[in-house]
């Protein structure tokens, strides 16, 4: 017979030797620990605050906090997720209009853009900030919708109420991860441009890999544009400039609409956003990469997914 999981321990016959007596209550039991300093004592409490910020659920009906769950790999990520605070304002708008404009990118599904966007031609956008610019946009040409990605629950809510504001109703919020929605929920050639604004830099050299625009990432997405839709990136940080030229004029499905294979001027139809006005009173120089993408090469592929 095998022995039970937890025996109880044997004695051998003899009997056990009761358990020493607690100390009486005031005596030292040993060295009392040393007391935290001011600065052990607010990390404390700013390690707890950041870890009930990330239990915590969002709004009832409105984005999810990890929409992809478990259910696809983790990897190196382009983008840090913040929990900032949402104002009243974003908050009414979470609860109004997510369940009219916003999406969860859970992976499960394969979106009907036609349907979705009332059979619009369809821009996807990828981190829109607090959303100033895209509302503009949208606003500026409602014969366009505007699949705009991110992971910041205030400018999610800042974007539904800046569009309900301007009444453009092409703008669809997509809150997660853009490679997940890339890869498991667009059909090929649905989409008709994309739009990069002012991406993640990862300035330092060991967090290069973290930077969004990479052959990889443009094999990916090559298959979900239609040909002759246009890619736009703008960044104000000049060595990745230089990596997304680089990057995009080495891909065989990517063209670059300048004939002198530089940097374009910024089209009138990207606002000036505040972000890039501050870079530009720090002196901080823009540079915008527009790129159409090509006809499949004939012959067979190399770049499936």
């Amino acid at each position: 017979m095998s022995e039970p999981a937890n025996p109880t321990p044997k004695t051998s016959g003899a009997t056990a030797e009761p358990a020493p007596a607690a100390p009486p209550s005031g005596v030292p039991t040993g060295a009392a620990p040393a007391p935290r300093t001011d600065e052990e004592a607010r990390r404390e409490a700013s390690f707890e605050r950041q870890r009930r910020l990330r239990q915590e659920p969002r709004f009832p009906g409105g984005p999810a906090a990890d929409p992809a769950g478990s259910h696809h790999e983790r990897r190196i990520r382009s983008f840090q997720p913040r929990r900032s605070r949402v104002t009243t304002g974003q908050e009414d708008a979470l609860q109004r209009l997510w369940p009219l404009w916003g999406l969860d990118i859970d992976g499960r599904r394969v979106l009907d853009l036609p349907t979705l966007f009332d059979g619009l031609p369809v821009v996807l956008e990828i981190g829109f900030g607090m959303g100033e610019a895209t509302a503009q946009m949208a606003a500026d040409d409602p014969g366009t919708g505007i699949l705009a990605v991110d992971v910041h629950t205030p400018g999610q809510g800042n974007l539904l109420g800046l569009a309900e504001r301007a009444g453009a109703t092409n703008v669809r919020v997509a809150n997660g991860d853009a490679i997940i929605l890339l890869r498991e929920m667009l059909e090929p050639a649905s989409l008709d441009g994309l739009r990069v604004y002012f991406p993640d830099p990862w300035p330092k050299t060991r967090h290069h890999k973290r930077r969004l625009i990479q052959p990889e990432f443009l094999d990916l997405v090559a298959p979900r544009l239609k040909p002759g839709a246009l890619v736009h990136c703008a960044t104000d940080w000049e060595p990745y400039a230089e990596q997304m030229l680089d990057v995009l004029t080495a891909h065989p499905l990517f063209e670059n609409t300048q004939a002198d294979g530089g940097y374009a001027p910024r089209p009138a139809f990207r606002p000036l956003t505040r972000f890039e006005g501050q870079g530009l009173d720090k002196g901080h120089v823009v540079h915008d990469v527009l790129f159409t993408r090509t006809a499949e090469p004939s012959g067979p592929s190399s770049i499936s997914h």
